[in-house]
């Protein structure tokens, strides 16, 4: 039985002939902005009689395969020699002077549409054209090929024998994965209470190819109630892939678990974890140059046959097992990991793969997303990661310290950065003279254009530098810096505020994105659907809202907790612990954590909003813990702690501890989302405060634009973040069935109705 596979030409193209080594990167950066402008200032070039964007295909059969081969290609020219395949391919740096300078996998592409032009148009030859554009200043060269049909023909045949191998292997692979899936059994013996009711919201939001907001209770199974629904749908053939996002190591690796437990139980499914480029790569510098690295050197000489390698004989690719292939293939760990995950059927990565303007998978065409759901785990962490990705700011410093090392050296760099220095300057002196600016802030609706002129300047004159082979690390830091800020400026529209901040002598200029939903519904778009999930999405309609949601289009489905409330002892003791009352109540809080450590023996985990209020109350805490000589032992986190100092504390956190073992920590960190402390690991929880984050000029920028769009900027800025970080902490506590706990909230606004409304039910048992 002959099976098809559907293959784009820019696919099959990169695969058969992409070679030589990975290169920095700056290159590509400003092709990326700038090529679809480049390419229809060409195409409006045009003649009458020609035509752009035309859409090919061709069929090719090899063994039990049926290829479908299709592309737009840029145009296609009526000239006087013949018609012409024409081929644009925008960049910066140095126009080629010559046809050998060209890249193979250019012509490549540009051969295949002319093969399936002549081939429809029973042609005996054709031209092709490869129009390379110089994007800064629009310089052109066209080179041409005239090639018969049989040129062409044997030329396409022959990239689709290369590809053939890894399409057997794919084709194989899903045969043997749809097989696995369809006698796939759920890996429990039962549901939990209300999982069922999750998984089938999760299958029925991607059969019906929408968007579905979950808010589930902490320890009913989240991870396997959306993943298996999810890999169910793709033995259905509703799905192809299957993206699960995720904010946090902890979280990841729950993930990680749930398919282990999948793929124990007989599912065959290729699944990729992505780990950022700084903790895979084997060299002590992140320096992606063939130069420097013997990784990047050669890669895509190598990377076929060692995606070869690893998807035959591998299933689940974590991040151990992709460092051993990349070893044993000598290729970048983080490329390679990349290549897999377009060729995984489920990816375990972070939020910034798929929003993130930056990094996210740009290879993931139309066609595909239609295909790939997203699982974006503990969504409530989306809101504020989404406004750190779309919004970009410099530093007046780094301009200066360029402009110095630049001087006598560099001379149109040291100029351009002179002149954005210079900028900055101004901008200081008009903060400083403006009496209303007491906090040496500036916010302003008004859109920094002279900035940008200046920045696109600078861009420029660096970027011959770096393409000279300088490679001092402030050029490339620079560079990519104002890289990100011109292309954050592009997204700059109401919901963006320009925000500039006088620290000392330096000035911070930010485009400050203060409503991030249309952005996260434009990056999420075209994919079929999208599952976005969490313990504390509440209020419910605040994240519909901010995640880009419709409340009139998208489901949403609250699921009750399933545990009892006999397991939940919850204790509320009004004590005001605002910023102004702390020094002043900070003994009573020593001493209500003092008696609820002395009376409940076992593992506690005490909250604050802060660093500076946990170590106060730590401080005080000890002296009286020393006095009163209270067996046990204490653990505090640090805001700078290593992976194994992390691991440390919390395997600290054990069965069978002697004594009371109480841990300090700040709510919103690592230790009060995505960790698991099932059973008599963690038996009391303490929660000092509401966790409001800190009030500062960016919360109070961001409480005035909800209050000018008729909603409750308090609330938007501040009371729901820090709610959510208090469910998140207090979450910790009851994972499964069998555990039992003491809950301890310490502050008096848990009795107001705008904070109590905000807890859920078994908490509010009390009242």
């Amino acid at each position: 039985m002959t099976k098809t596979v559907h293959l784009s030409v820019r696919s099959l193209v990169e695969y058969a002939y992409q070679s030589g080594d990975i290169e920095s990167g700056f290159r590509s950066a400003t092709s990326l902005q700038e090529g679809s402008r480049t390419h229809r200032q060409i195409q409006q070039q045009y003649g009458e009689q020609d035509a752009k964007e035309v859409y090919v295909s061709a069929e090719i059969t090899r063994e039990d395969l049926l290829f479908v081969v299709d592309g737009r290609c840029d145009g296609l020219l009526q000239t006087e020699d013949g018609l012409t395949i024409d081929e644009i391919k925008s960049f910066s740096g140095r126009v080629p002077a010559l046809m050998e300078e060209t890249y193979p996998v250019h012509w490549a592409q540009a051969q295949c549409y002319a093969y399936m032009v002549a081939k429809d148009r029973e042609l005996e030859s054709m031209r092709v054209q490869l129009t390379y554009v110089q994007i800064d200043n629009g310089e052109s060269h066209q080179f041409v090929r005239t090639m018969t049909f049989m040129e062409l023909e044997e030329f396409l045949h022959d990239m689709v024998n290369r590809y053939y191998p890894y399409a057997s292997l794919k084709s194989q692979h899903a045969e043997k994965r749809n097989a696995s899936i369809k006698e796939l059994g759920f890996p429990f013996p039962s549901y939990r209470e209300g999982q069922r009711k999750l998984a089938a919201s999760v299958y029925q939001t991607v059969s019906d190819g929408r968007k579905l907001f979950a808010k589930a209770p902490t320890g009913i199974g989240k991870t396997m109630s959306t993943l298996f629904p999810a890999v169910k749908a793709i033995g259905e053939g509703l799905l192809q892939r299957l993206f699960y996002l995720t904010a946090r190591t902890t979280t990841r690796a729950a993930a990680e678990e749930a398919l282990e437990m999948l793929r124990e139980g007989g599912l065959h499914l290729h699944t990729v974890t992505l780990t950022a480029k700084d903790k895979v790569c084997f060299k002590d510098e992140v320096r992606c140059s063939a130069e420097f690295c013997e990784y990047a050197k050669g890669y895509y000489d190598r990377v076929g046959p060692a995606l070869l390698d690893m998807l035959g004989n591998e299933t689940g690719m974590t991040r151990e097992v992709i460092e051993r292939y990349a070893r044993k293939h000598q290729v970048c760990p983080f490329e390679f990991s990349l290549d897999a995950a377009y060729a995984a059927d489920a990816v375990v990565c972070d939020y910034n793969y798929i929003f993130d303007p930056r990094v996210n998978l740009k290879r993931l065409f139309e066609e595909q997303k239609r295909q790939t759901t997203l699982l974006v785990d503990e969504a409530h962490n989306l809101v504020d990661r989404a406004r750190e990705m779309y919004s970009a700011e410099l530093q007046k410093a780094d301009f200066l310290e360029l402009q110095r090392a630049s001087k006598n050296i560099r001379p149109l760099v040291y100029q351009s950065a002179k002149a954005v220095n210079k900028y900055f300057i101004a901008l200081r002196k008009s903060i400083e003279e403006n009496d209303s600016s007491a906090e040496d802030v500036a916010a302003e609706r008004e859109f920094p254009e002279e900035l940008l002129d200046l920045l696109e300047s600078l861009v420029s004159s660096v970027e011959q530098q770096l393409a000279a082979g300088d490679i001092d690390p402030l050029l490339s830091d620079v560079y990519f810096g104002c890289q990100h800020f011109l292309r954050i400026a592009k997204l700059y529209d109401e919901r963006y505020i320009t925000y500039a901040e006088k620290e000392r002598s330096d000035i911070r200029l930010k485009l400050f994105c203060l409503d991030p939903s249309h952005l996260l519904r434009q990056y999420a778009k075209g994919y079929r659907a999208q599952i976005l999930f969490s313990a504390t999405l509440s209020p419910l309609h605040y994240f519909i809202d901010m995640l880009g949601g419709d409340t009139e289009t998208d489901y949403s489905v609250v699921i009750p907790s399933p545990f009892s409330p006999e397991q939940l002892d919850v204790r509320i003791e009004r004590l005001s612990t605002r910023y102004q009352d702390r020094e002043r109540t900070m003994d009573q809080v020593v001493r209500l954590l003092h008696e609820m450590a002395s009376r409940h023996q076992g593992n506690i985990l005490v909250f604050f909003p802060s660093y500076a209020y946990l170590n106060g109350v730590y401080e005080r805490f000890m002296d009286l813990w020393d006095n009163e000589k209270v067996e046990g032992r204490t653990l505090v986190q640090r805001s700078n702690m290593s992976e194994d100092e992390r691991e440390t504390f919390l395997a600290s956190f054990a069965t069978g501890n002697k004594g009371t073992l109480i841990g300090f920590a700040v709510m919103g960190g690592i230790f009060s989302e995505g960790i698991d402390l099932v059973g008599d690991r963690l038996t009391g929880v303490a929660i000092v405060g509401v966790g409001l984050p800190q009030v500062g000029p960016e919360r109070n920028i961001i409480k005035n634009y909800f209050d000018h769009q008729g909603k409750n900027g308090f609330e938007y800025a501040y009371v729901f973040p820090g709610m959510n970080k208090v469910l998140q902490a207090g979450g910790r506590l009851i994972r499964s069935e069998q555990d039992h706990g003491t809950l301890l909230l310490i502050d008096d606004r848990y009795t107001q109705p705008q904070y109590a409304r905000l807890l859920p039910p078994e908490w509010r048992s009390m009242f």
